[in-house]
C-alpha cells in the first residue's frame, strides 16, 4: 500500500461527508489525489466514500471526530498505516450556533461546544497529523474560516455580516490568531498554512440560506491546498484574494 501511495498526493478534509467538505473532496479527488473522507457519523461517511469513488476518486473513510482525542489518534494511525505521510490537512469541521446571537444572553455551553469544534478541534488534529505533514514533500494546511472572523470587516461602518454572533464569529477570529501562531511556528519549514472564507454558502449550517453552492464554497480551500512552494502562508483568503484579519 506505501509503495501505491507514494506517486499520490494524500489528502485529509475534515467534515467531508457533507456540504462544502465534501466539495472540497470531491475537487481534490478530481485531481487524481487520495483523499481522506473524515467524519464521525458512520453511514454518512460510508455514502461519502461510496459516491466519491463512483465519480472516479481514489476516496478512503477515515473516522474522526474532531473533539475527541482517541478518535484523532486513530485517525492519525489510520493515515499512517496506509500512506506513510500527509500532504494536505482541511480543517474543514465546523459547528454554529444560532444567529444571531446575542453575547448577553447566550448560553455558555453553546460557546463552550462552539470552541472545543471550531478552535480545539482544528488544534488537536493539526498536531495529531503534523508529524505525518512533515513526511512530505510539499505539505499544506487549510483552515475553514470565514469572514464573520475578520475583525476589520466586523468592525467597518457599512459591514452587513449577518447581525450579532456571540459564540459563532468569536470562534473564527479565534480560529484566525491561532493560524497566525502556527505560521510563526512554522516559518522555518516548507509547511503552508493558511484560512479560507467560502463565502455565504447554502449548508445545513445555515439553514441553507447561504446564496452560493457548496462547490463554489469549496474552490478557495482547493485553491489554497495547492499551493507553489513559494506560496503565502499564514492568511486569510476567499476567491477574491487576501481578507483583511
Amino acid at each position: 500500500m506505501l509503495a501505491a501511495m507514494s506517486e499520490k498526493t494524500i489528502a485529509l478534509v475534515t467534515g467531508a461527508n457533507k456540504g462544502i467538505g465534501y466539495e472540497i473532496a470531491a475537487g481534490l479527488g478530481a485531481l487524481g489525489w487520495s483523499v481522506g473522507v473524515g467524519a464521525r457519523d458512520e453511514g454518512r461517511r460510508v455514502e461519502a466514500v461510496a459516491k466519491l469513488r463512483a465519480a472516479g476518486a481514489d476516496a478512503f473513510g477515515v473516522p474522526l471526530d474532531v473533539t475527541d482525542d482517541g478518535s484523532v489518534t486513530a485517525a492519525a494511525r489510520l493515515i499512517e498505516e496506509r500512506a506513510g505521510r500527509l500532504d494536505v490537512l482541511v480543517n474543514n469541521a465546523g459547528a454554529a450556533g444560532g444567529w444571531p446571537e446575542a453575547p448577553t444572553t447566550i448560553d455558555l455551553e453553546i460557546v463552550r461546544r462552539l470552541v472545543e469544534t471550531n478552535v480545539i478541534g482544528v488544534i488537536r488534529v493539526t498536531n495529531a497529523m503534523l508529524p505525518l505533514l512533515r513526511h512530505s514533500a510539499h505539505p499544506r494546511i487549510v483552515n475553514q474560516s470565514s469572514h464573520v472572523g475578520s475583525l476589520t470587516l466586523q468592525t467597518a461602518p457599512d459591514a452587513d455580516l449577518g447581525g450579532i454572533s456571540g459564540a459563532y464569529a468569536p470562534t473564527k477570529t479565534y480560529l484566525n490568531a491561532v493560524t497566525i501562531q502556527y505560521a510563526k511556528e512554522l516559518s522555518d519549514t516548507n509547511i503552508l498554512i493558511n484560512n479560507a472564507c467560502p463565502g455565504y454558502v447554502a449548508t445545513d449550517l445555515n439553514g441553507f440560506s447561504g446564496t452560493q453552492t457548496p462547490e463554489q464554497g469549496a474552490a478557495i480551500a482547493i485553491r489554497l491546498a495547492t499551493l507553489p512552494d513559494d506560496g503565502p502562508t499564514g492568511q486569510l483568503f476567499d476567491d477574491k484574494g487576501v481578507v483583511p484579519w
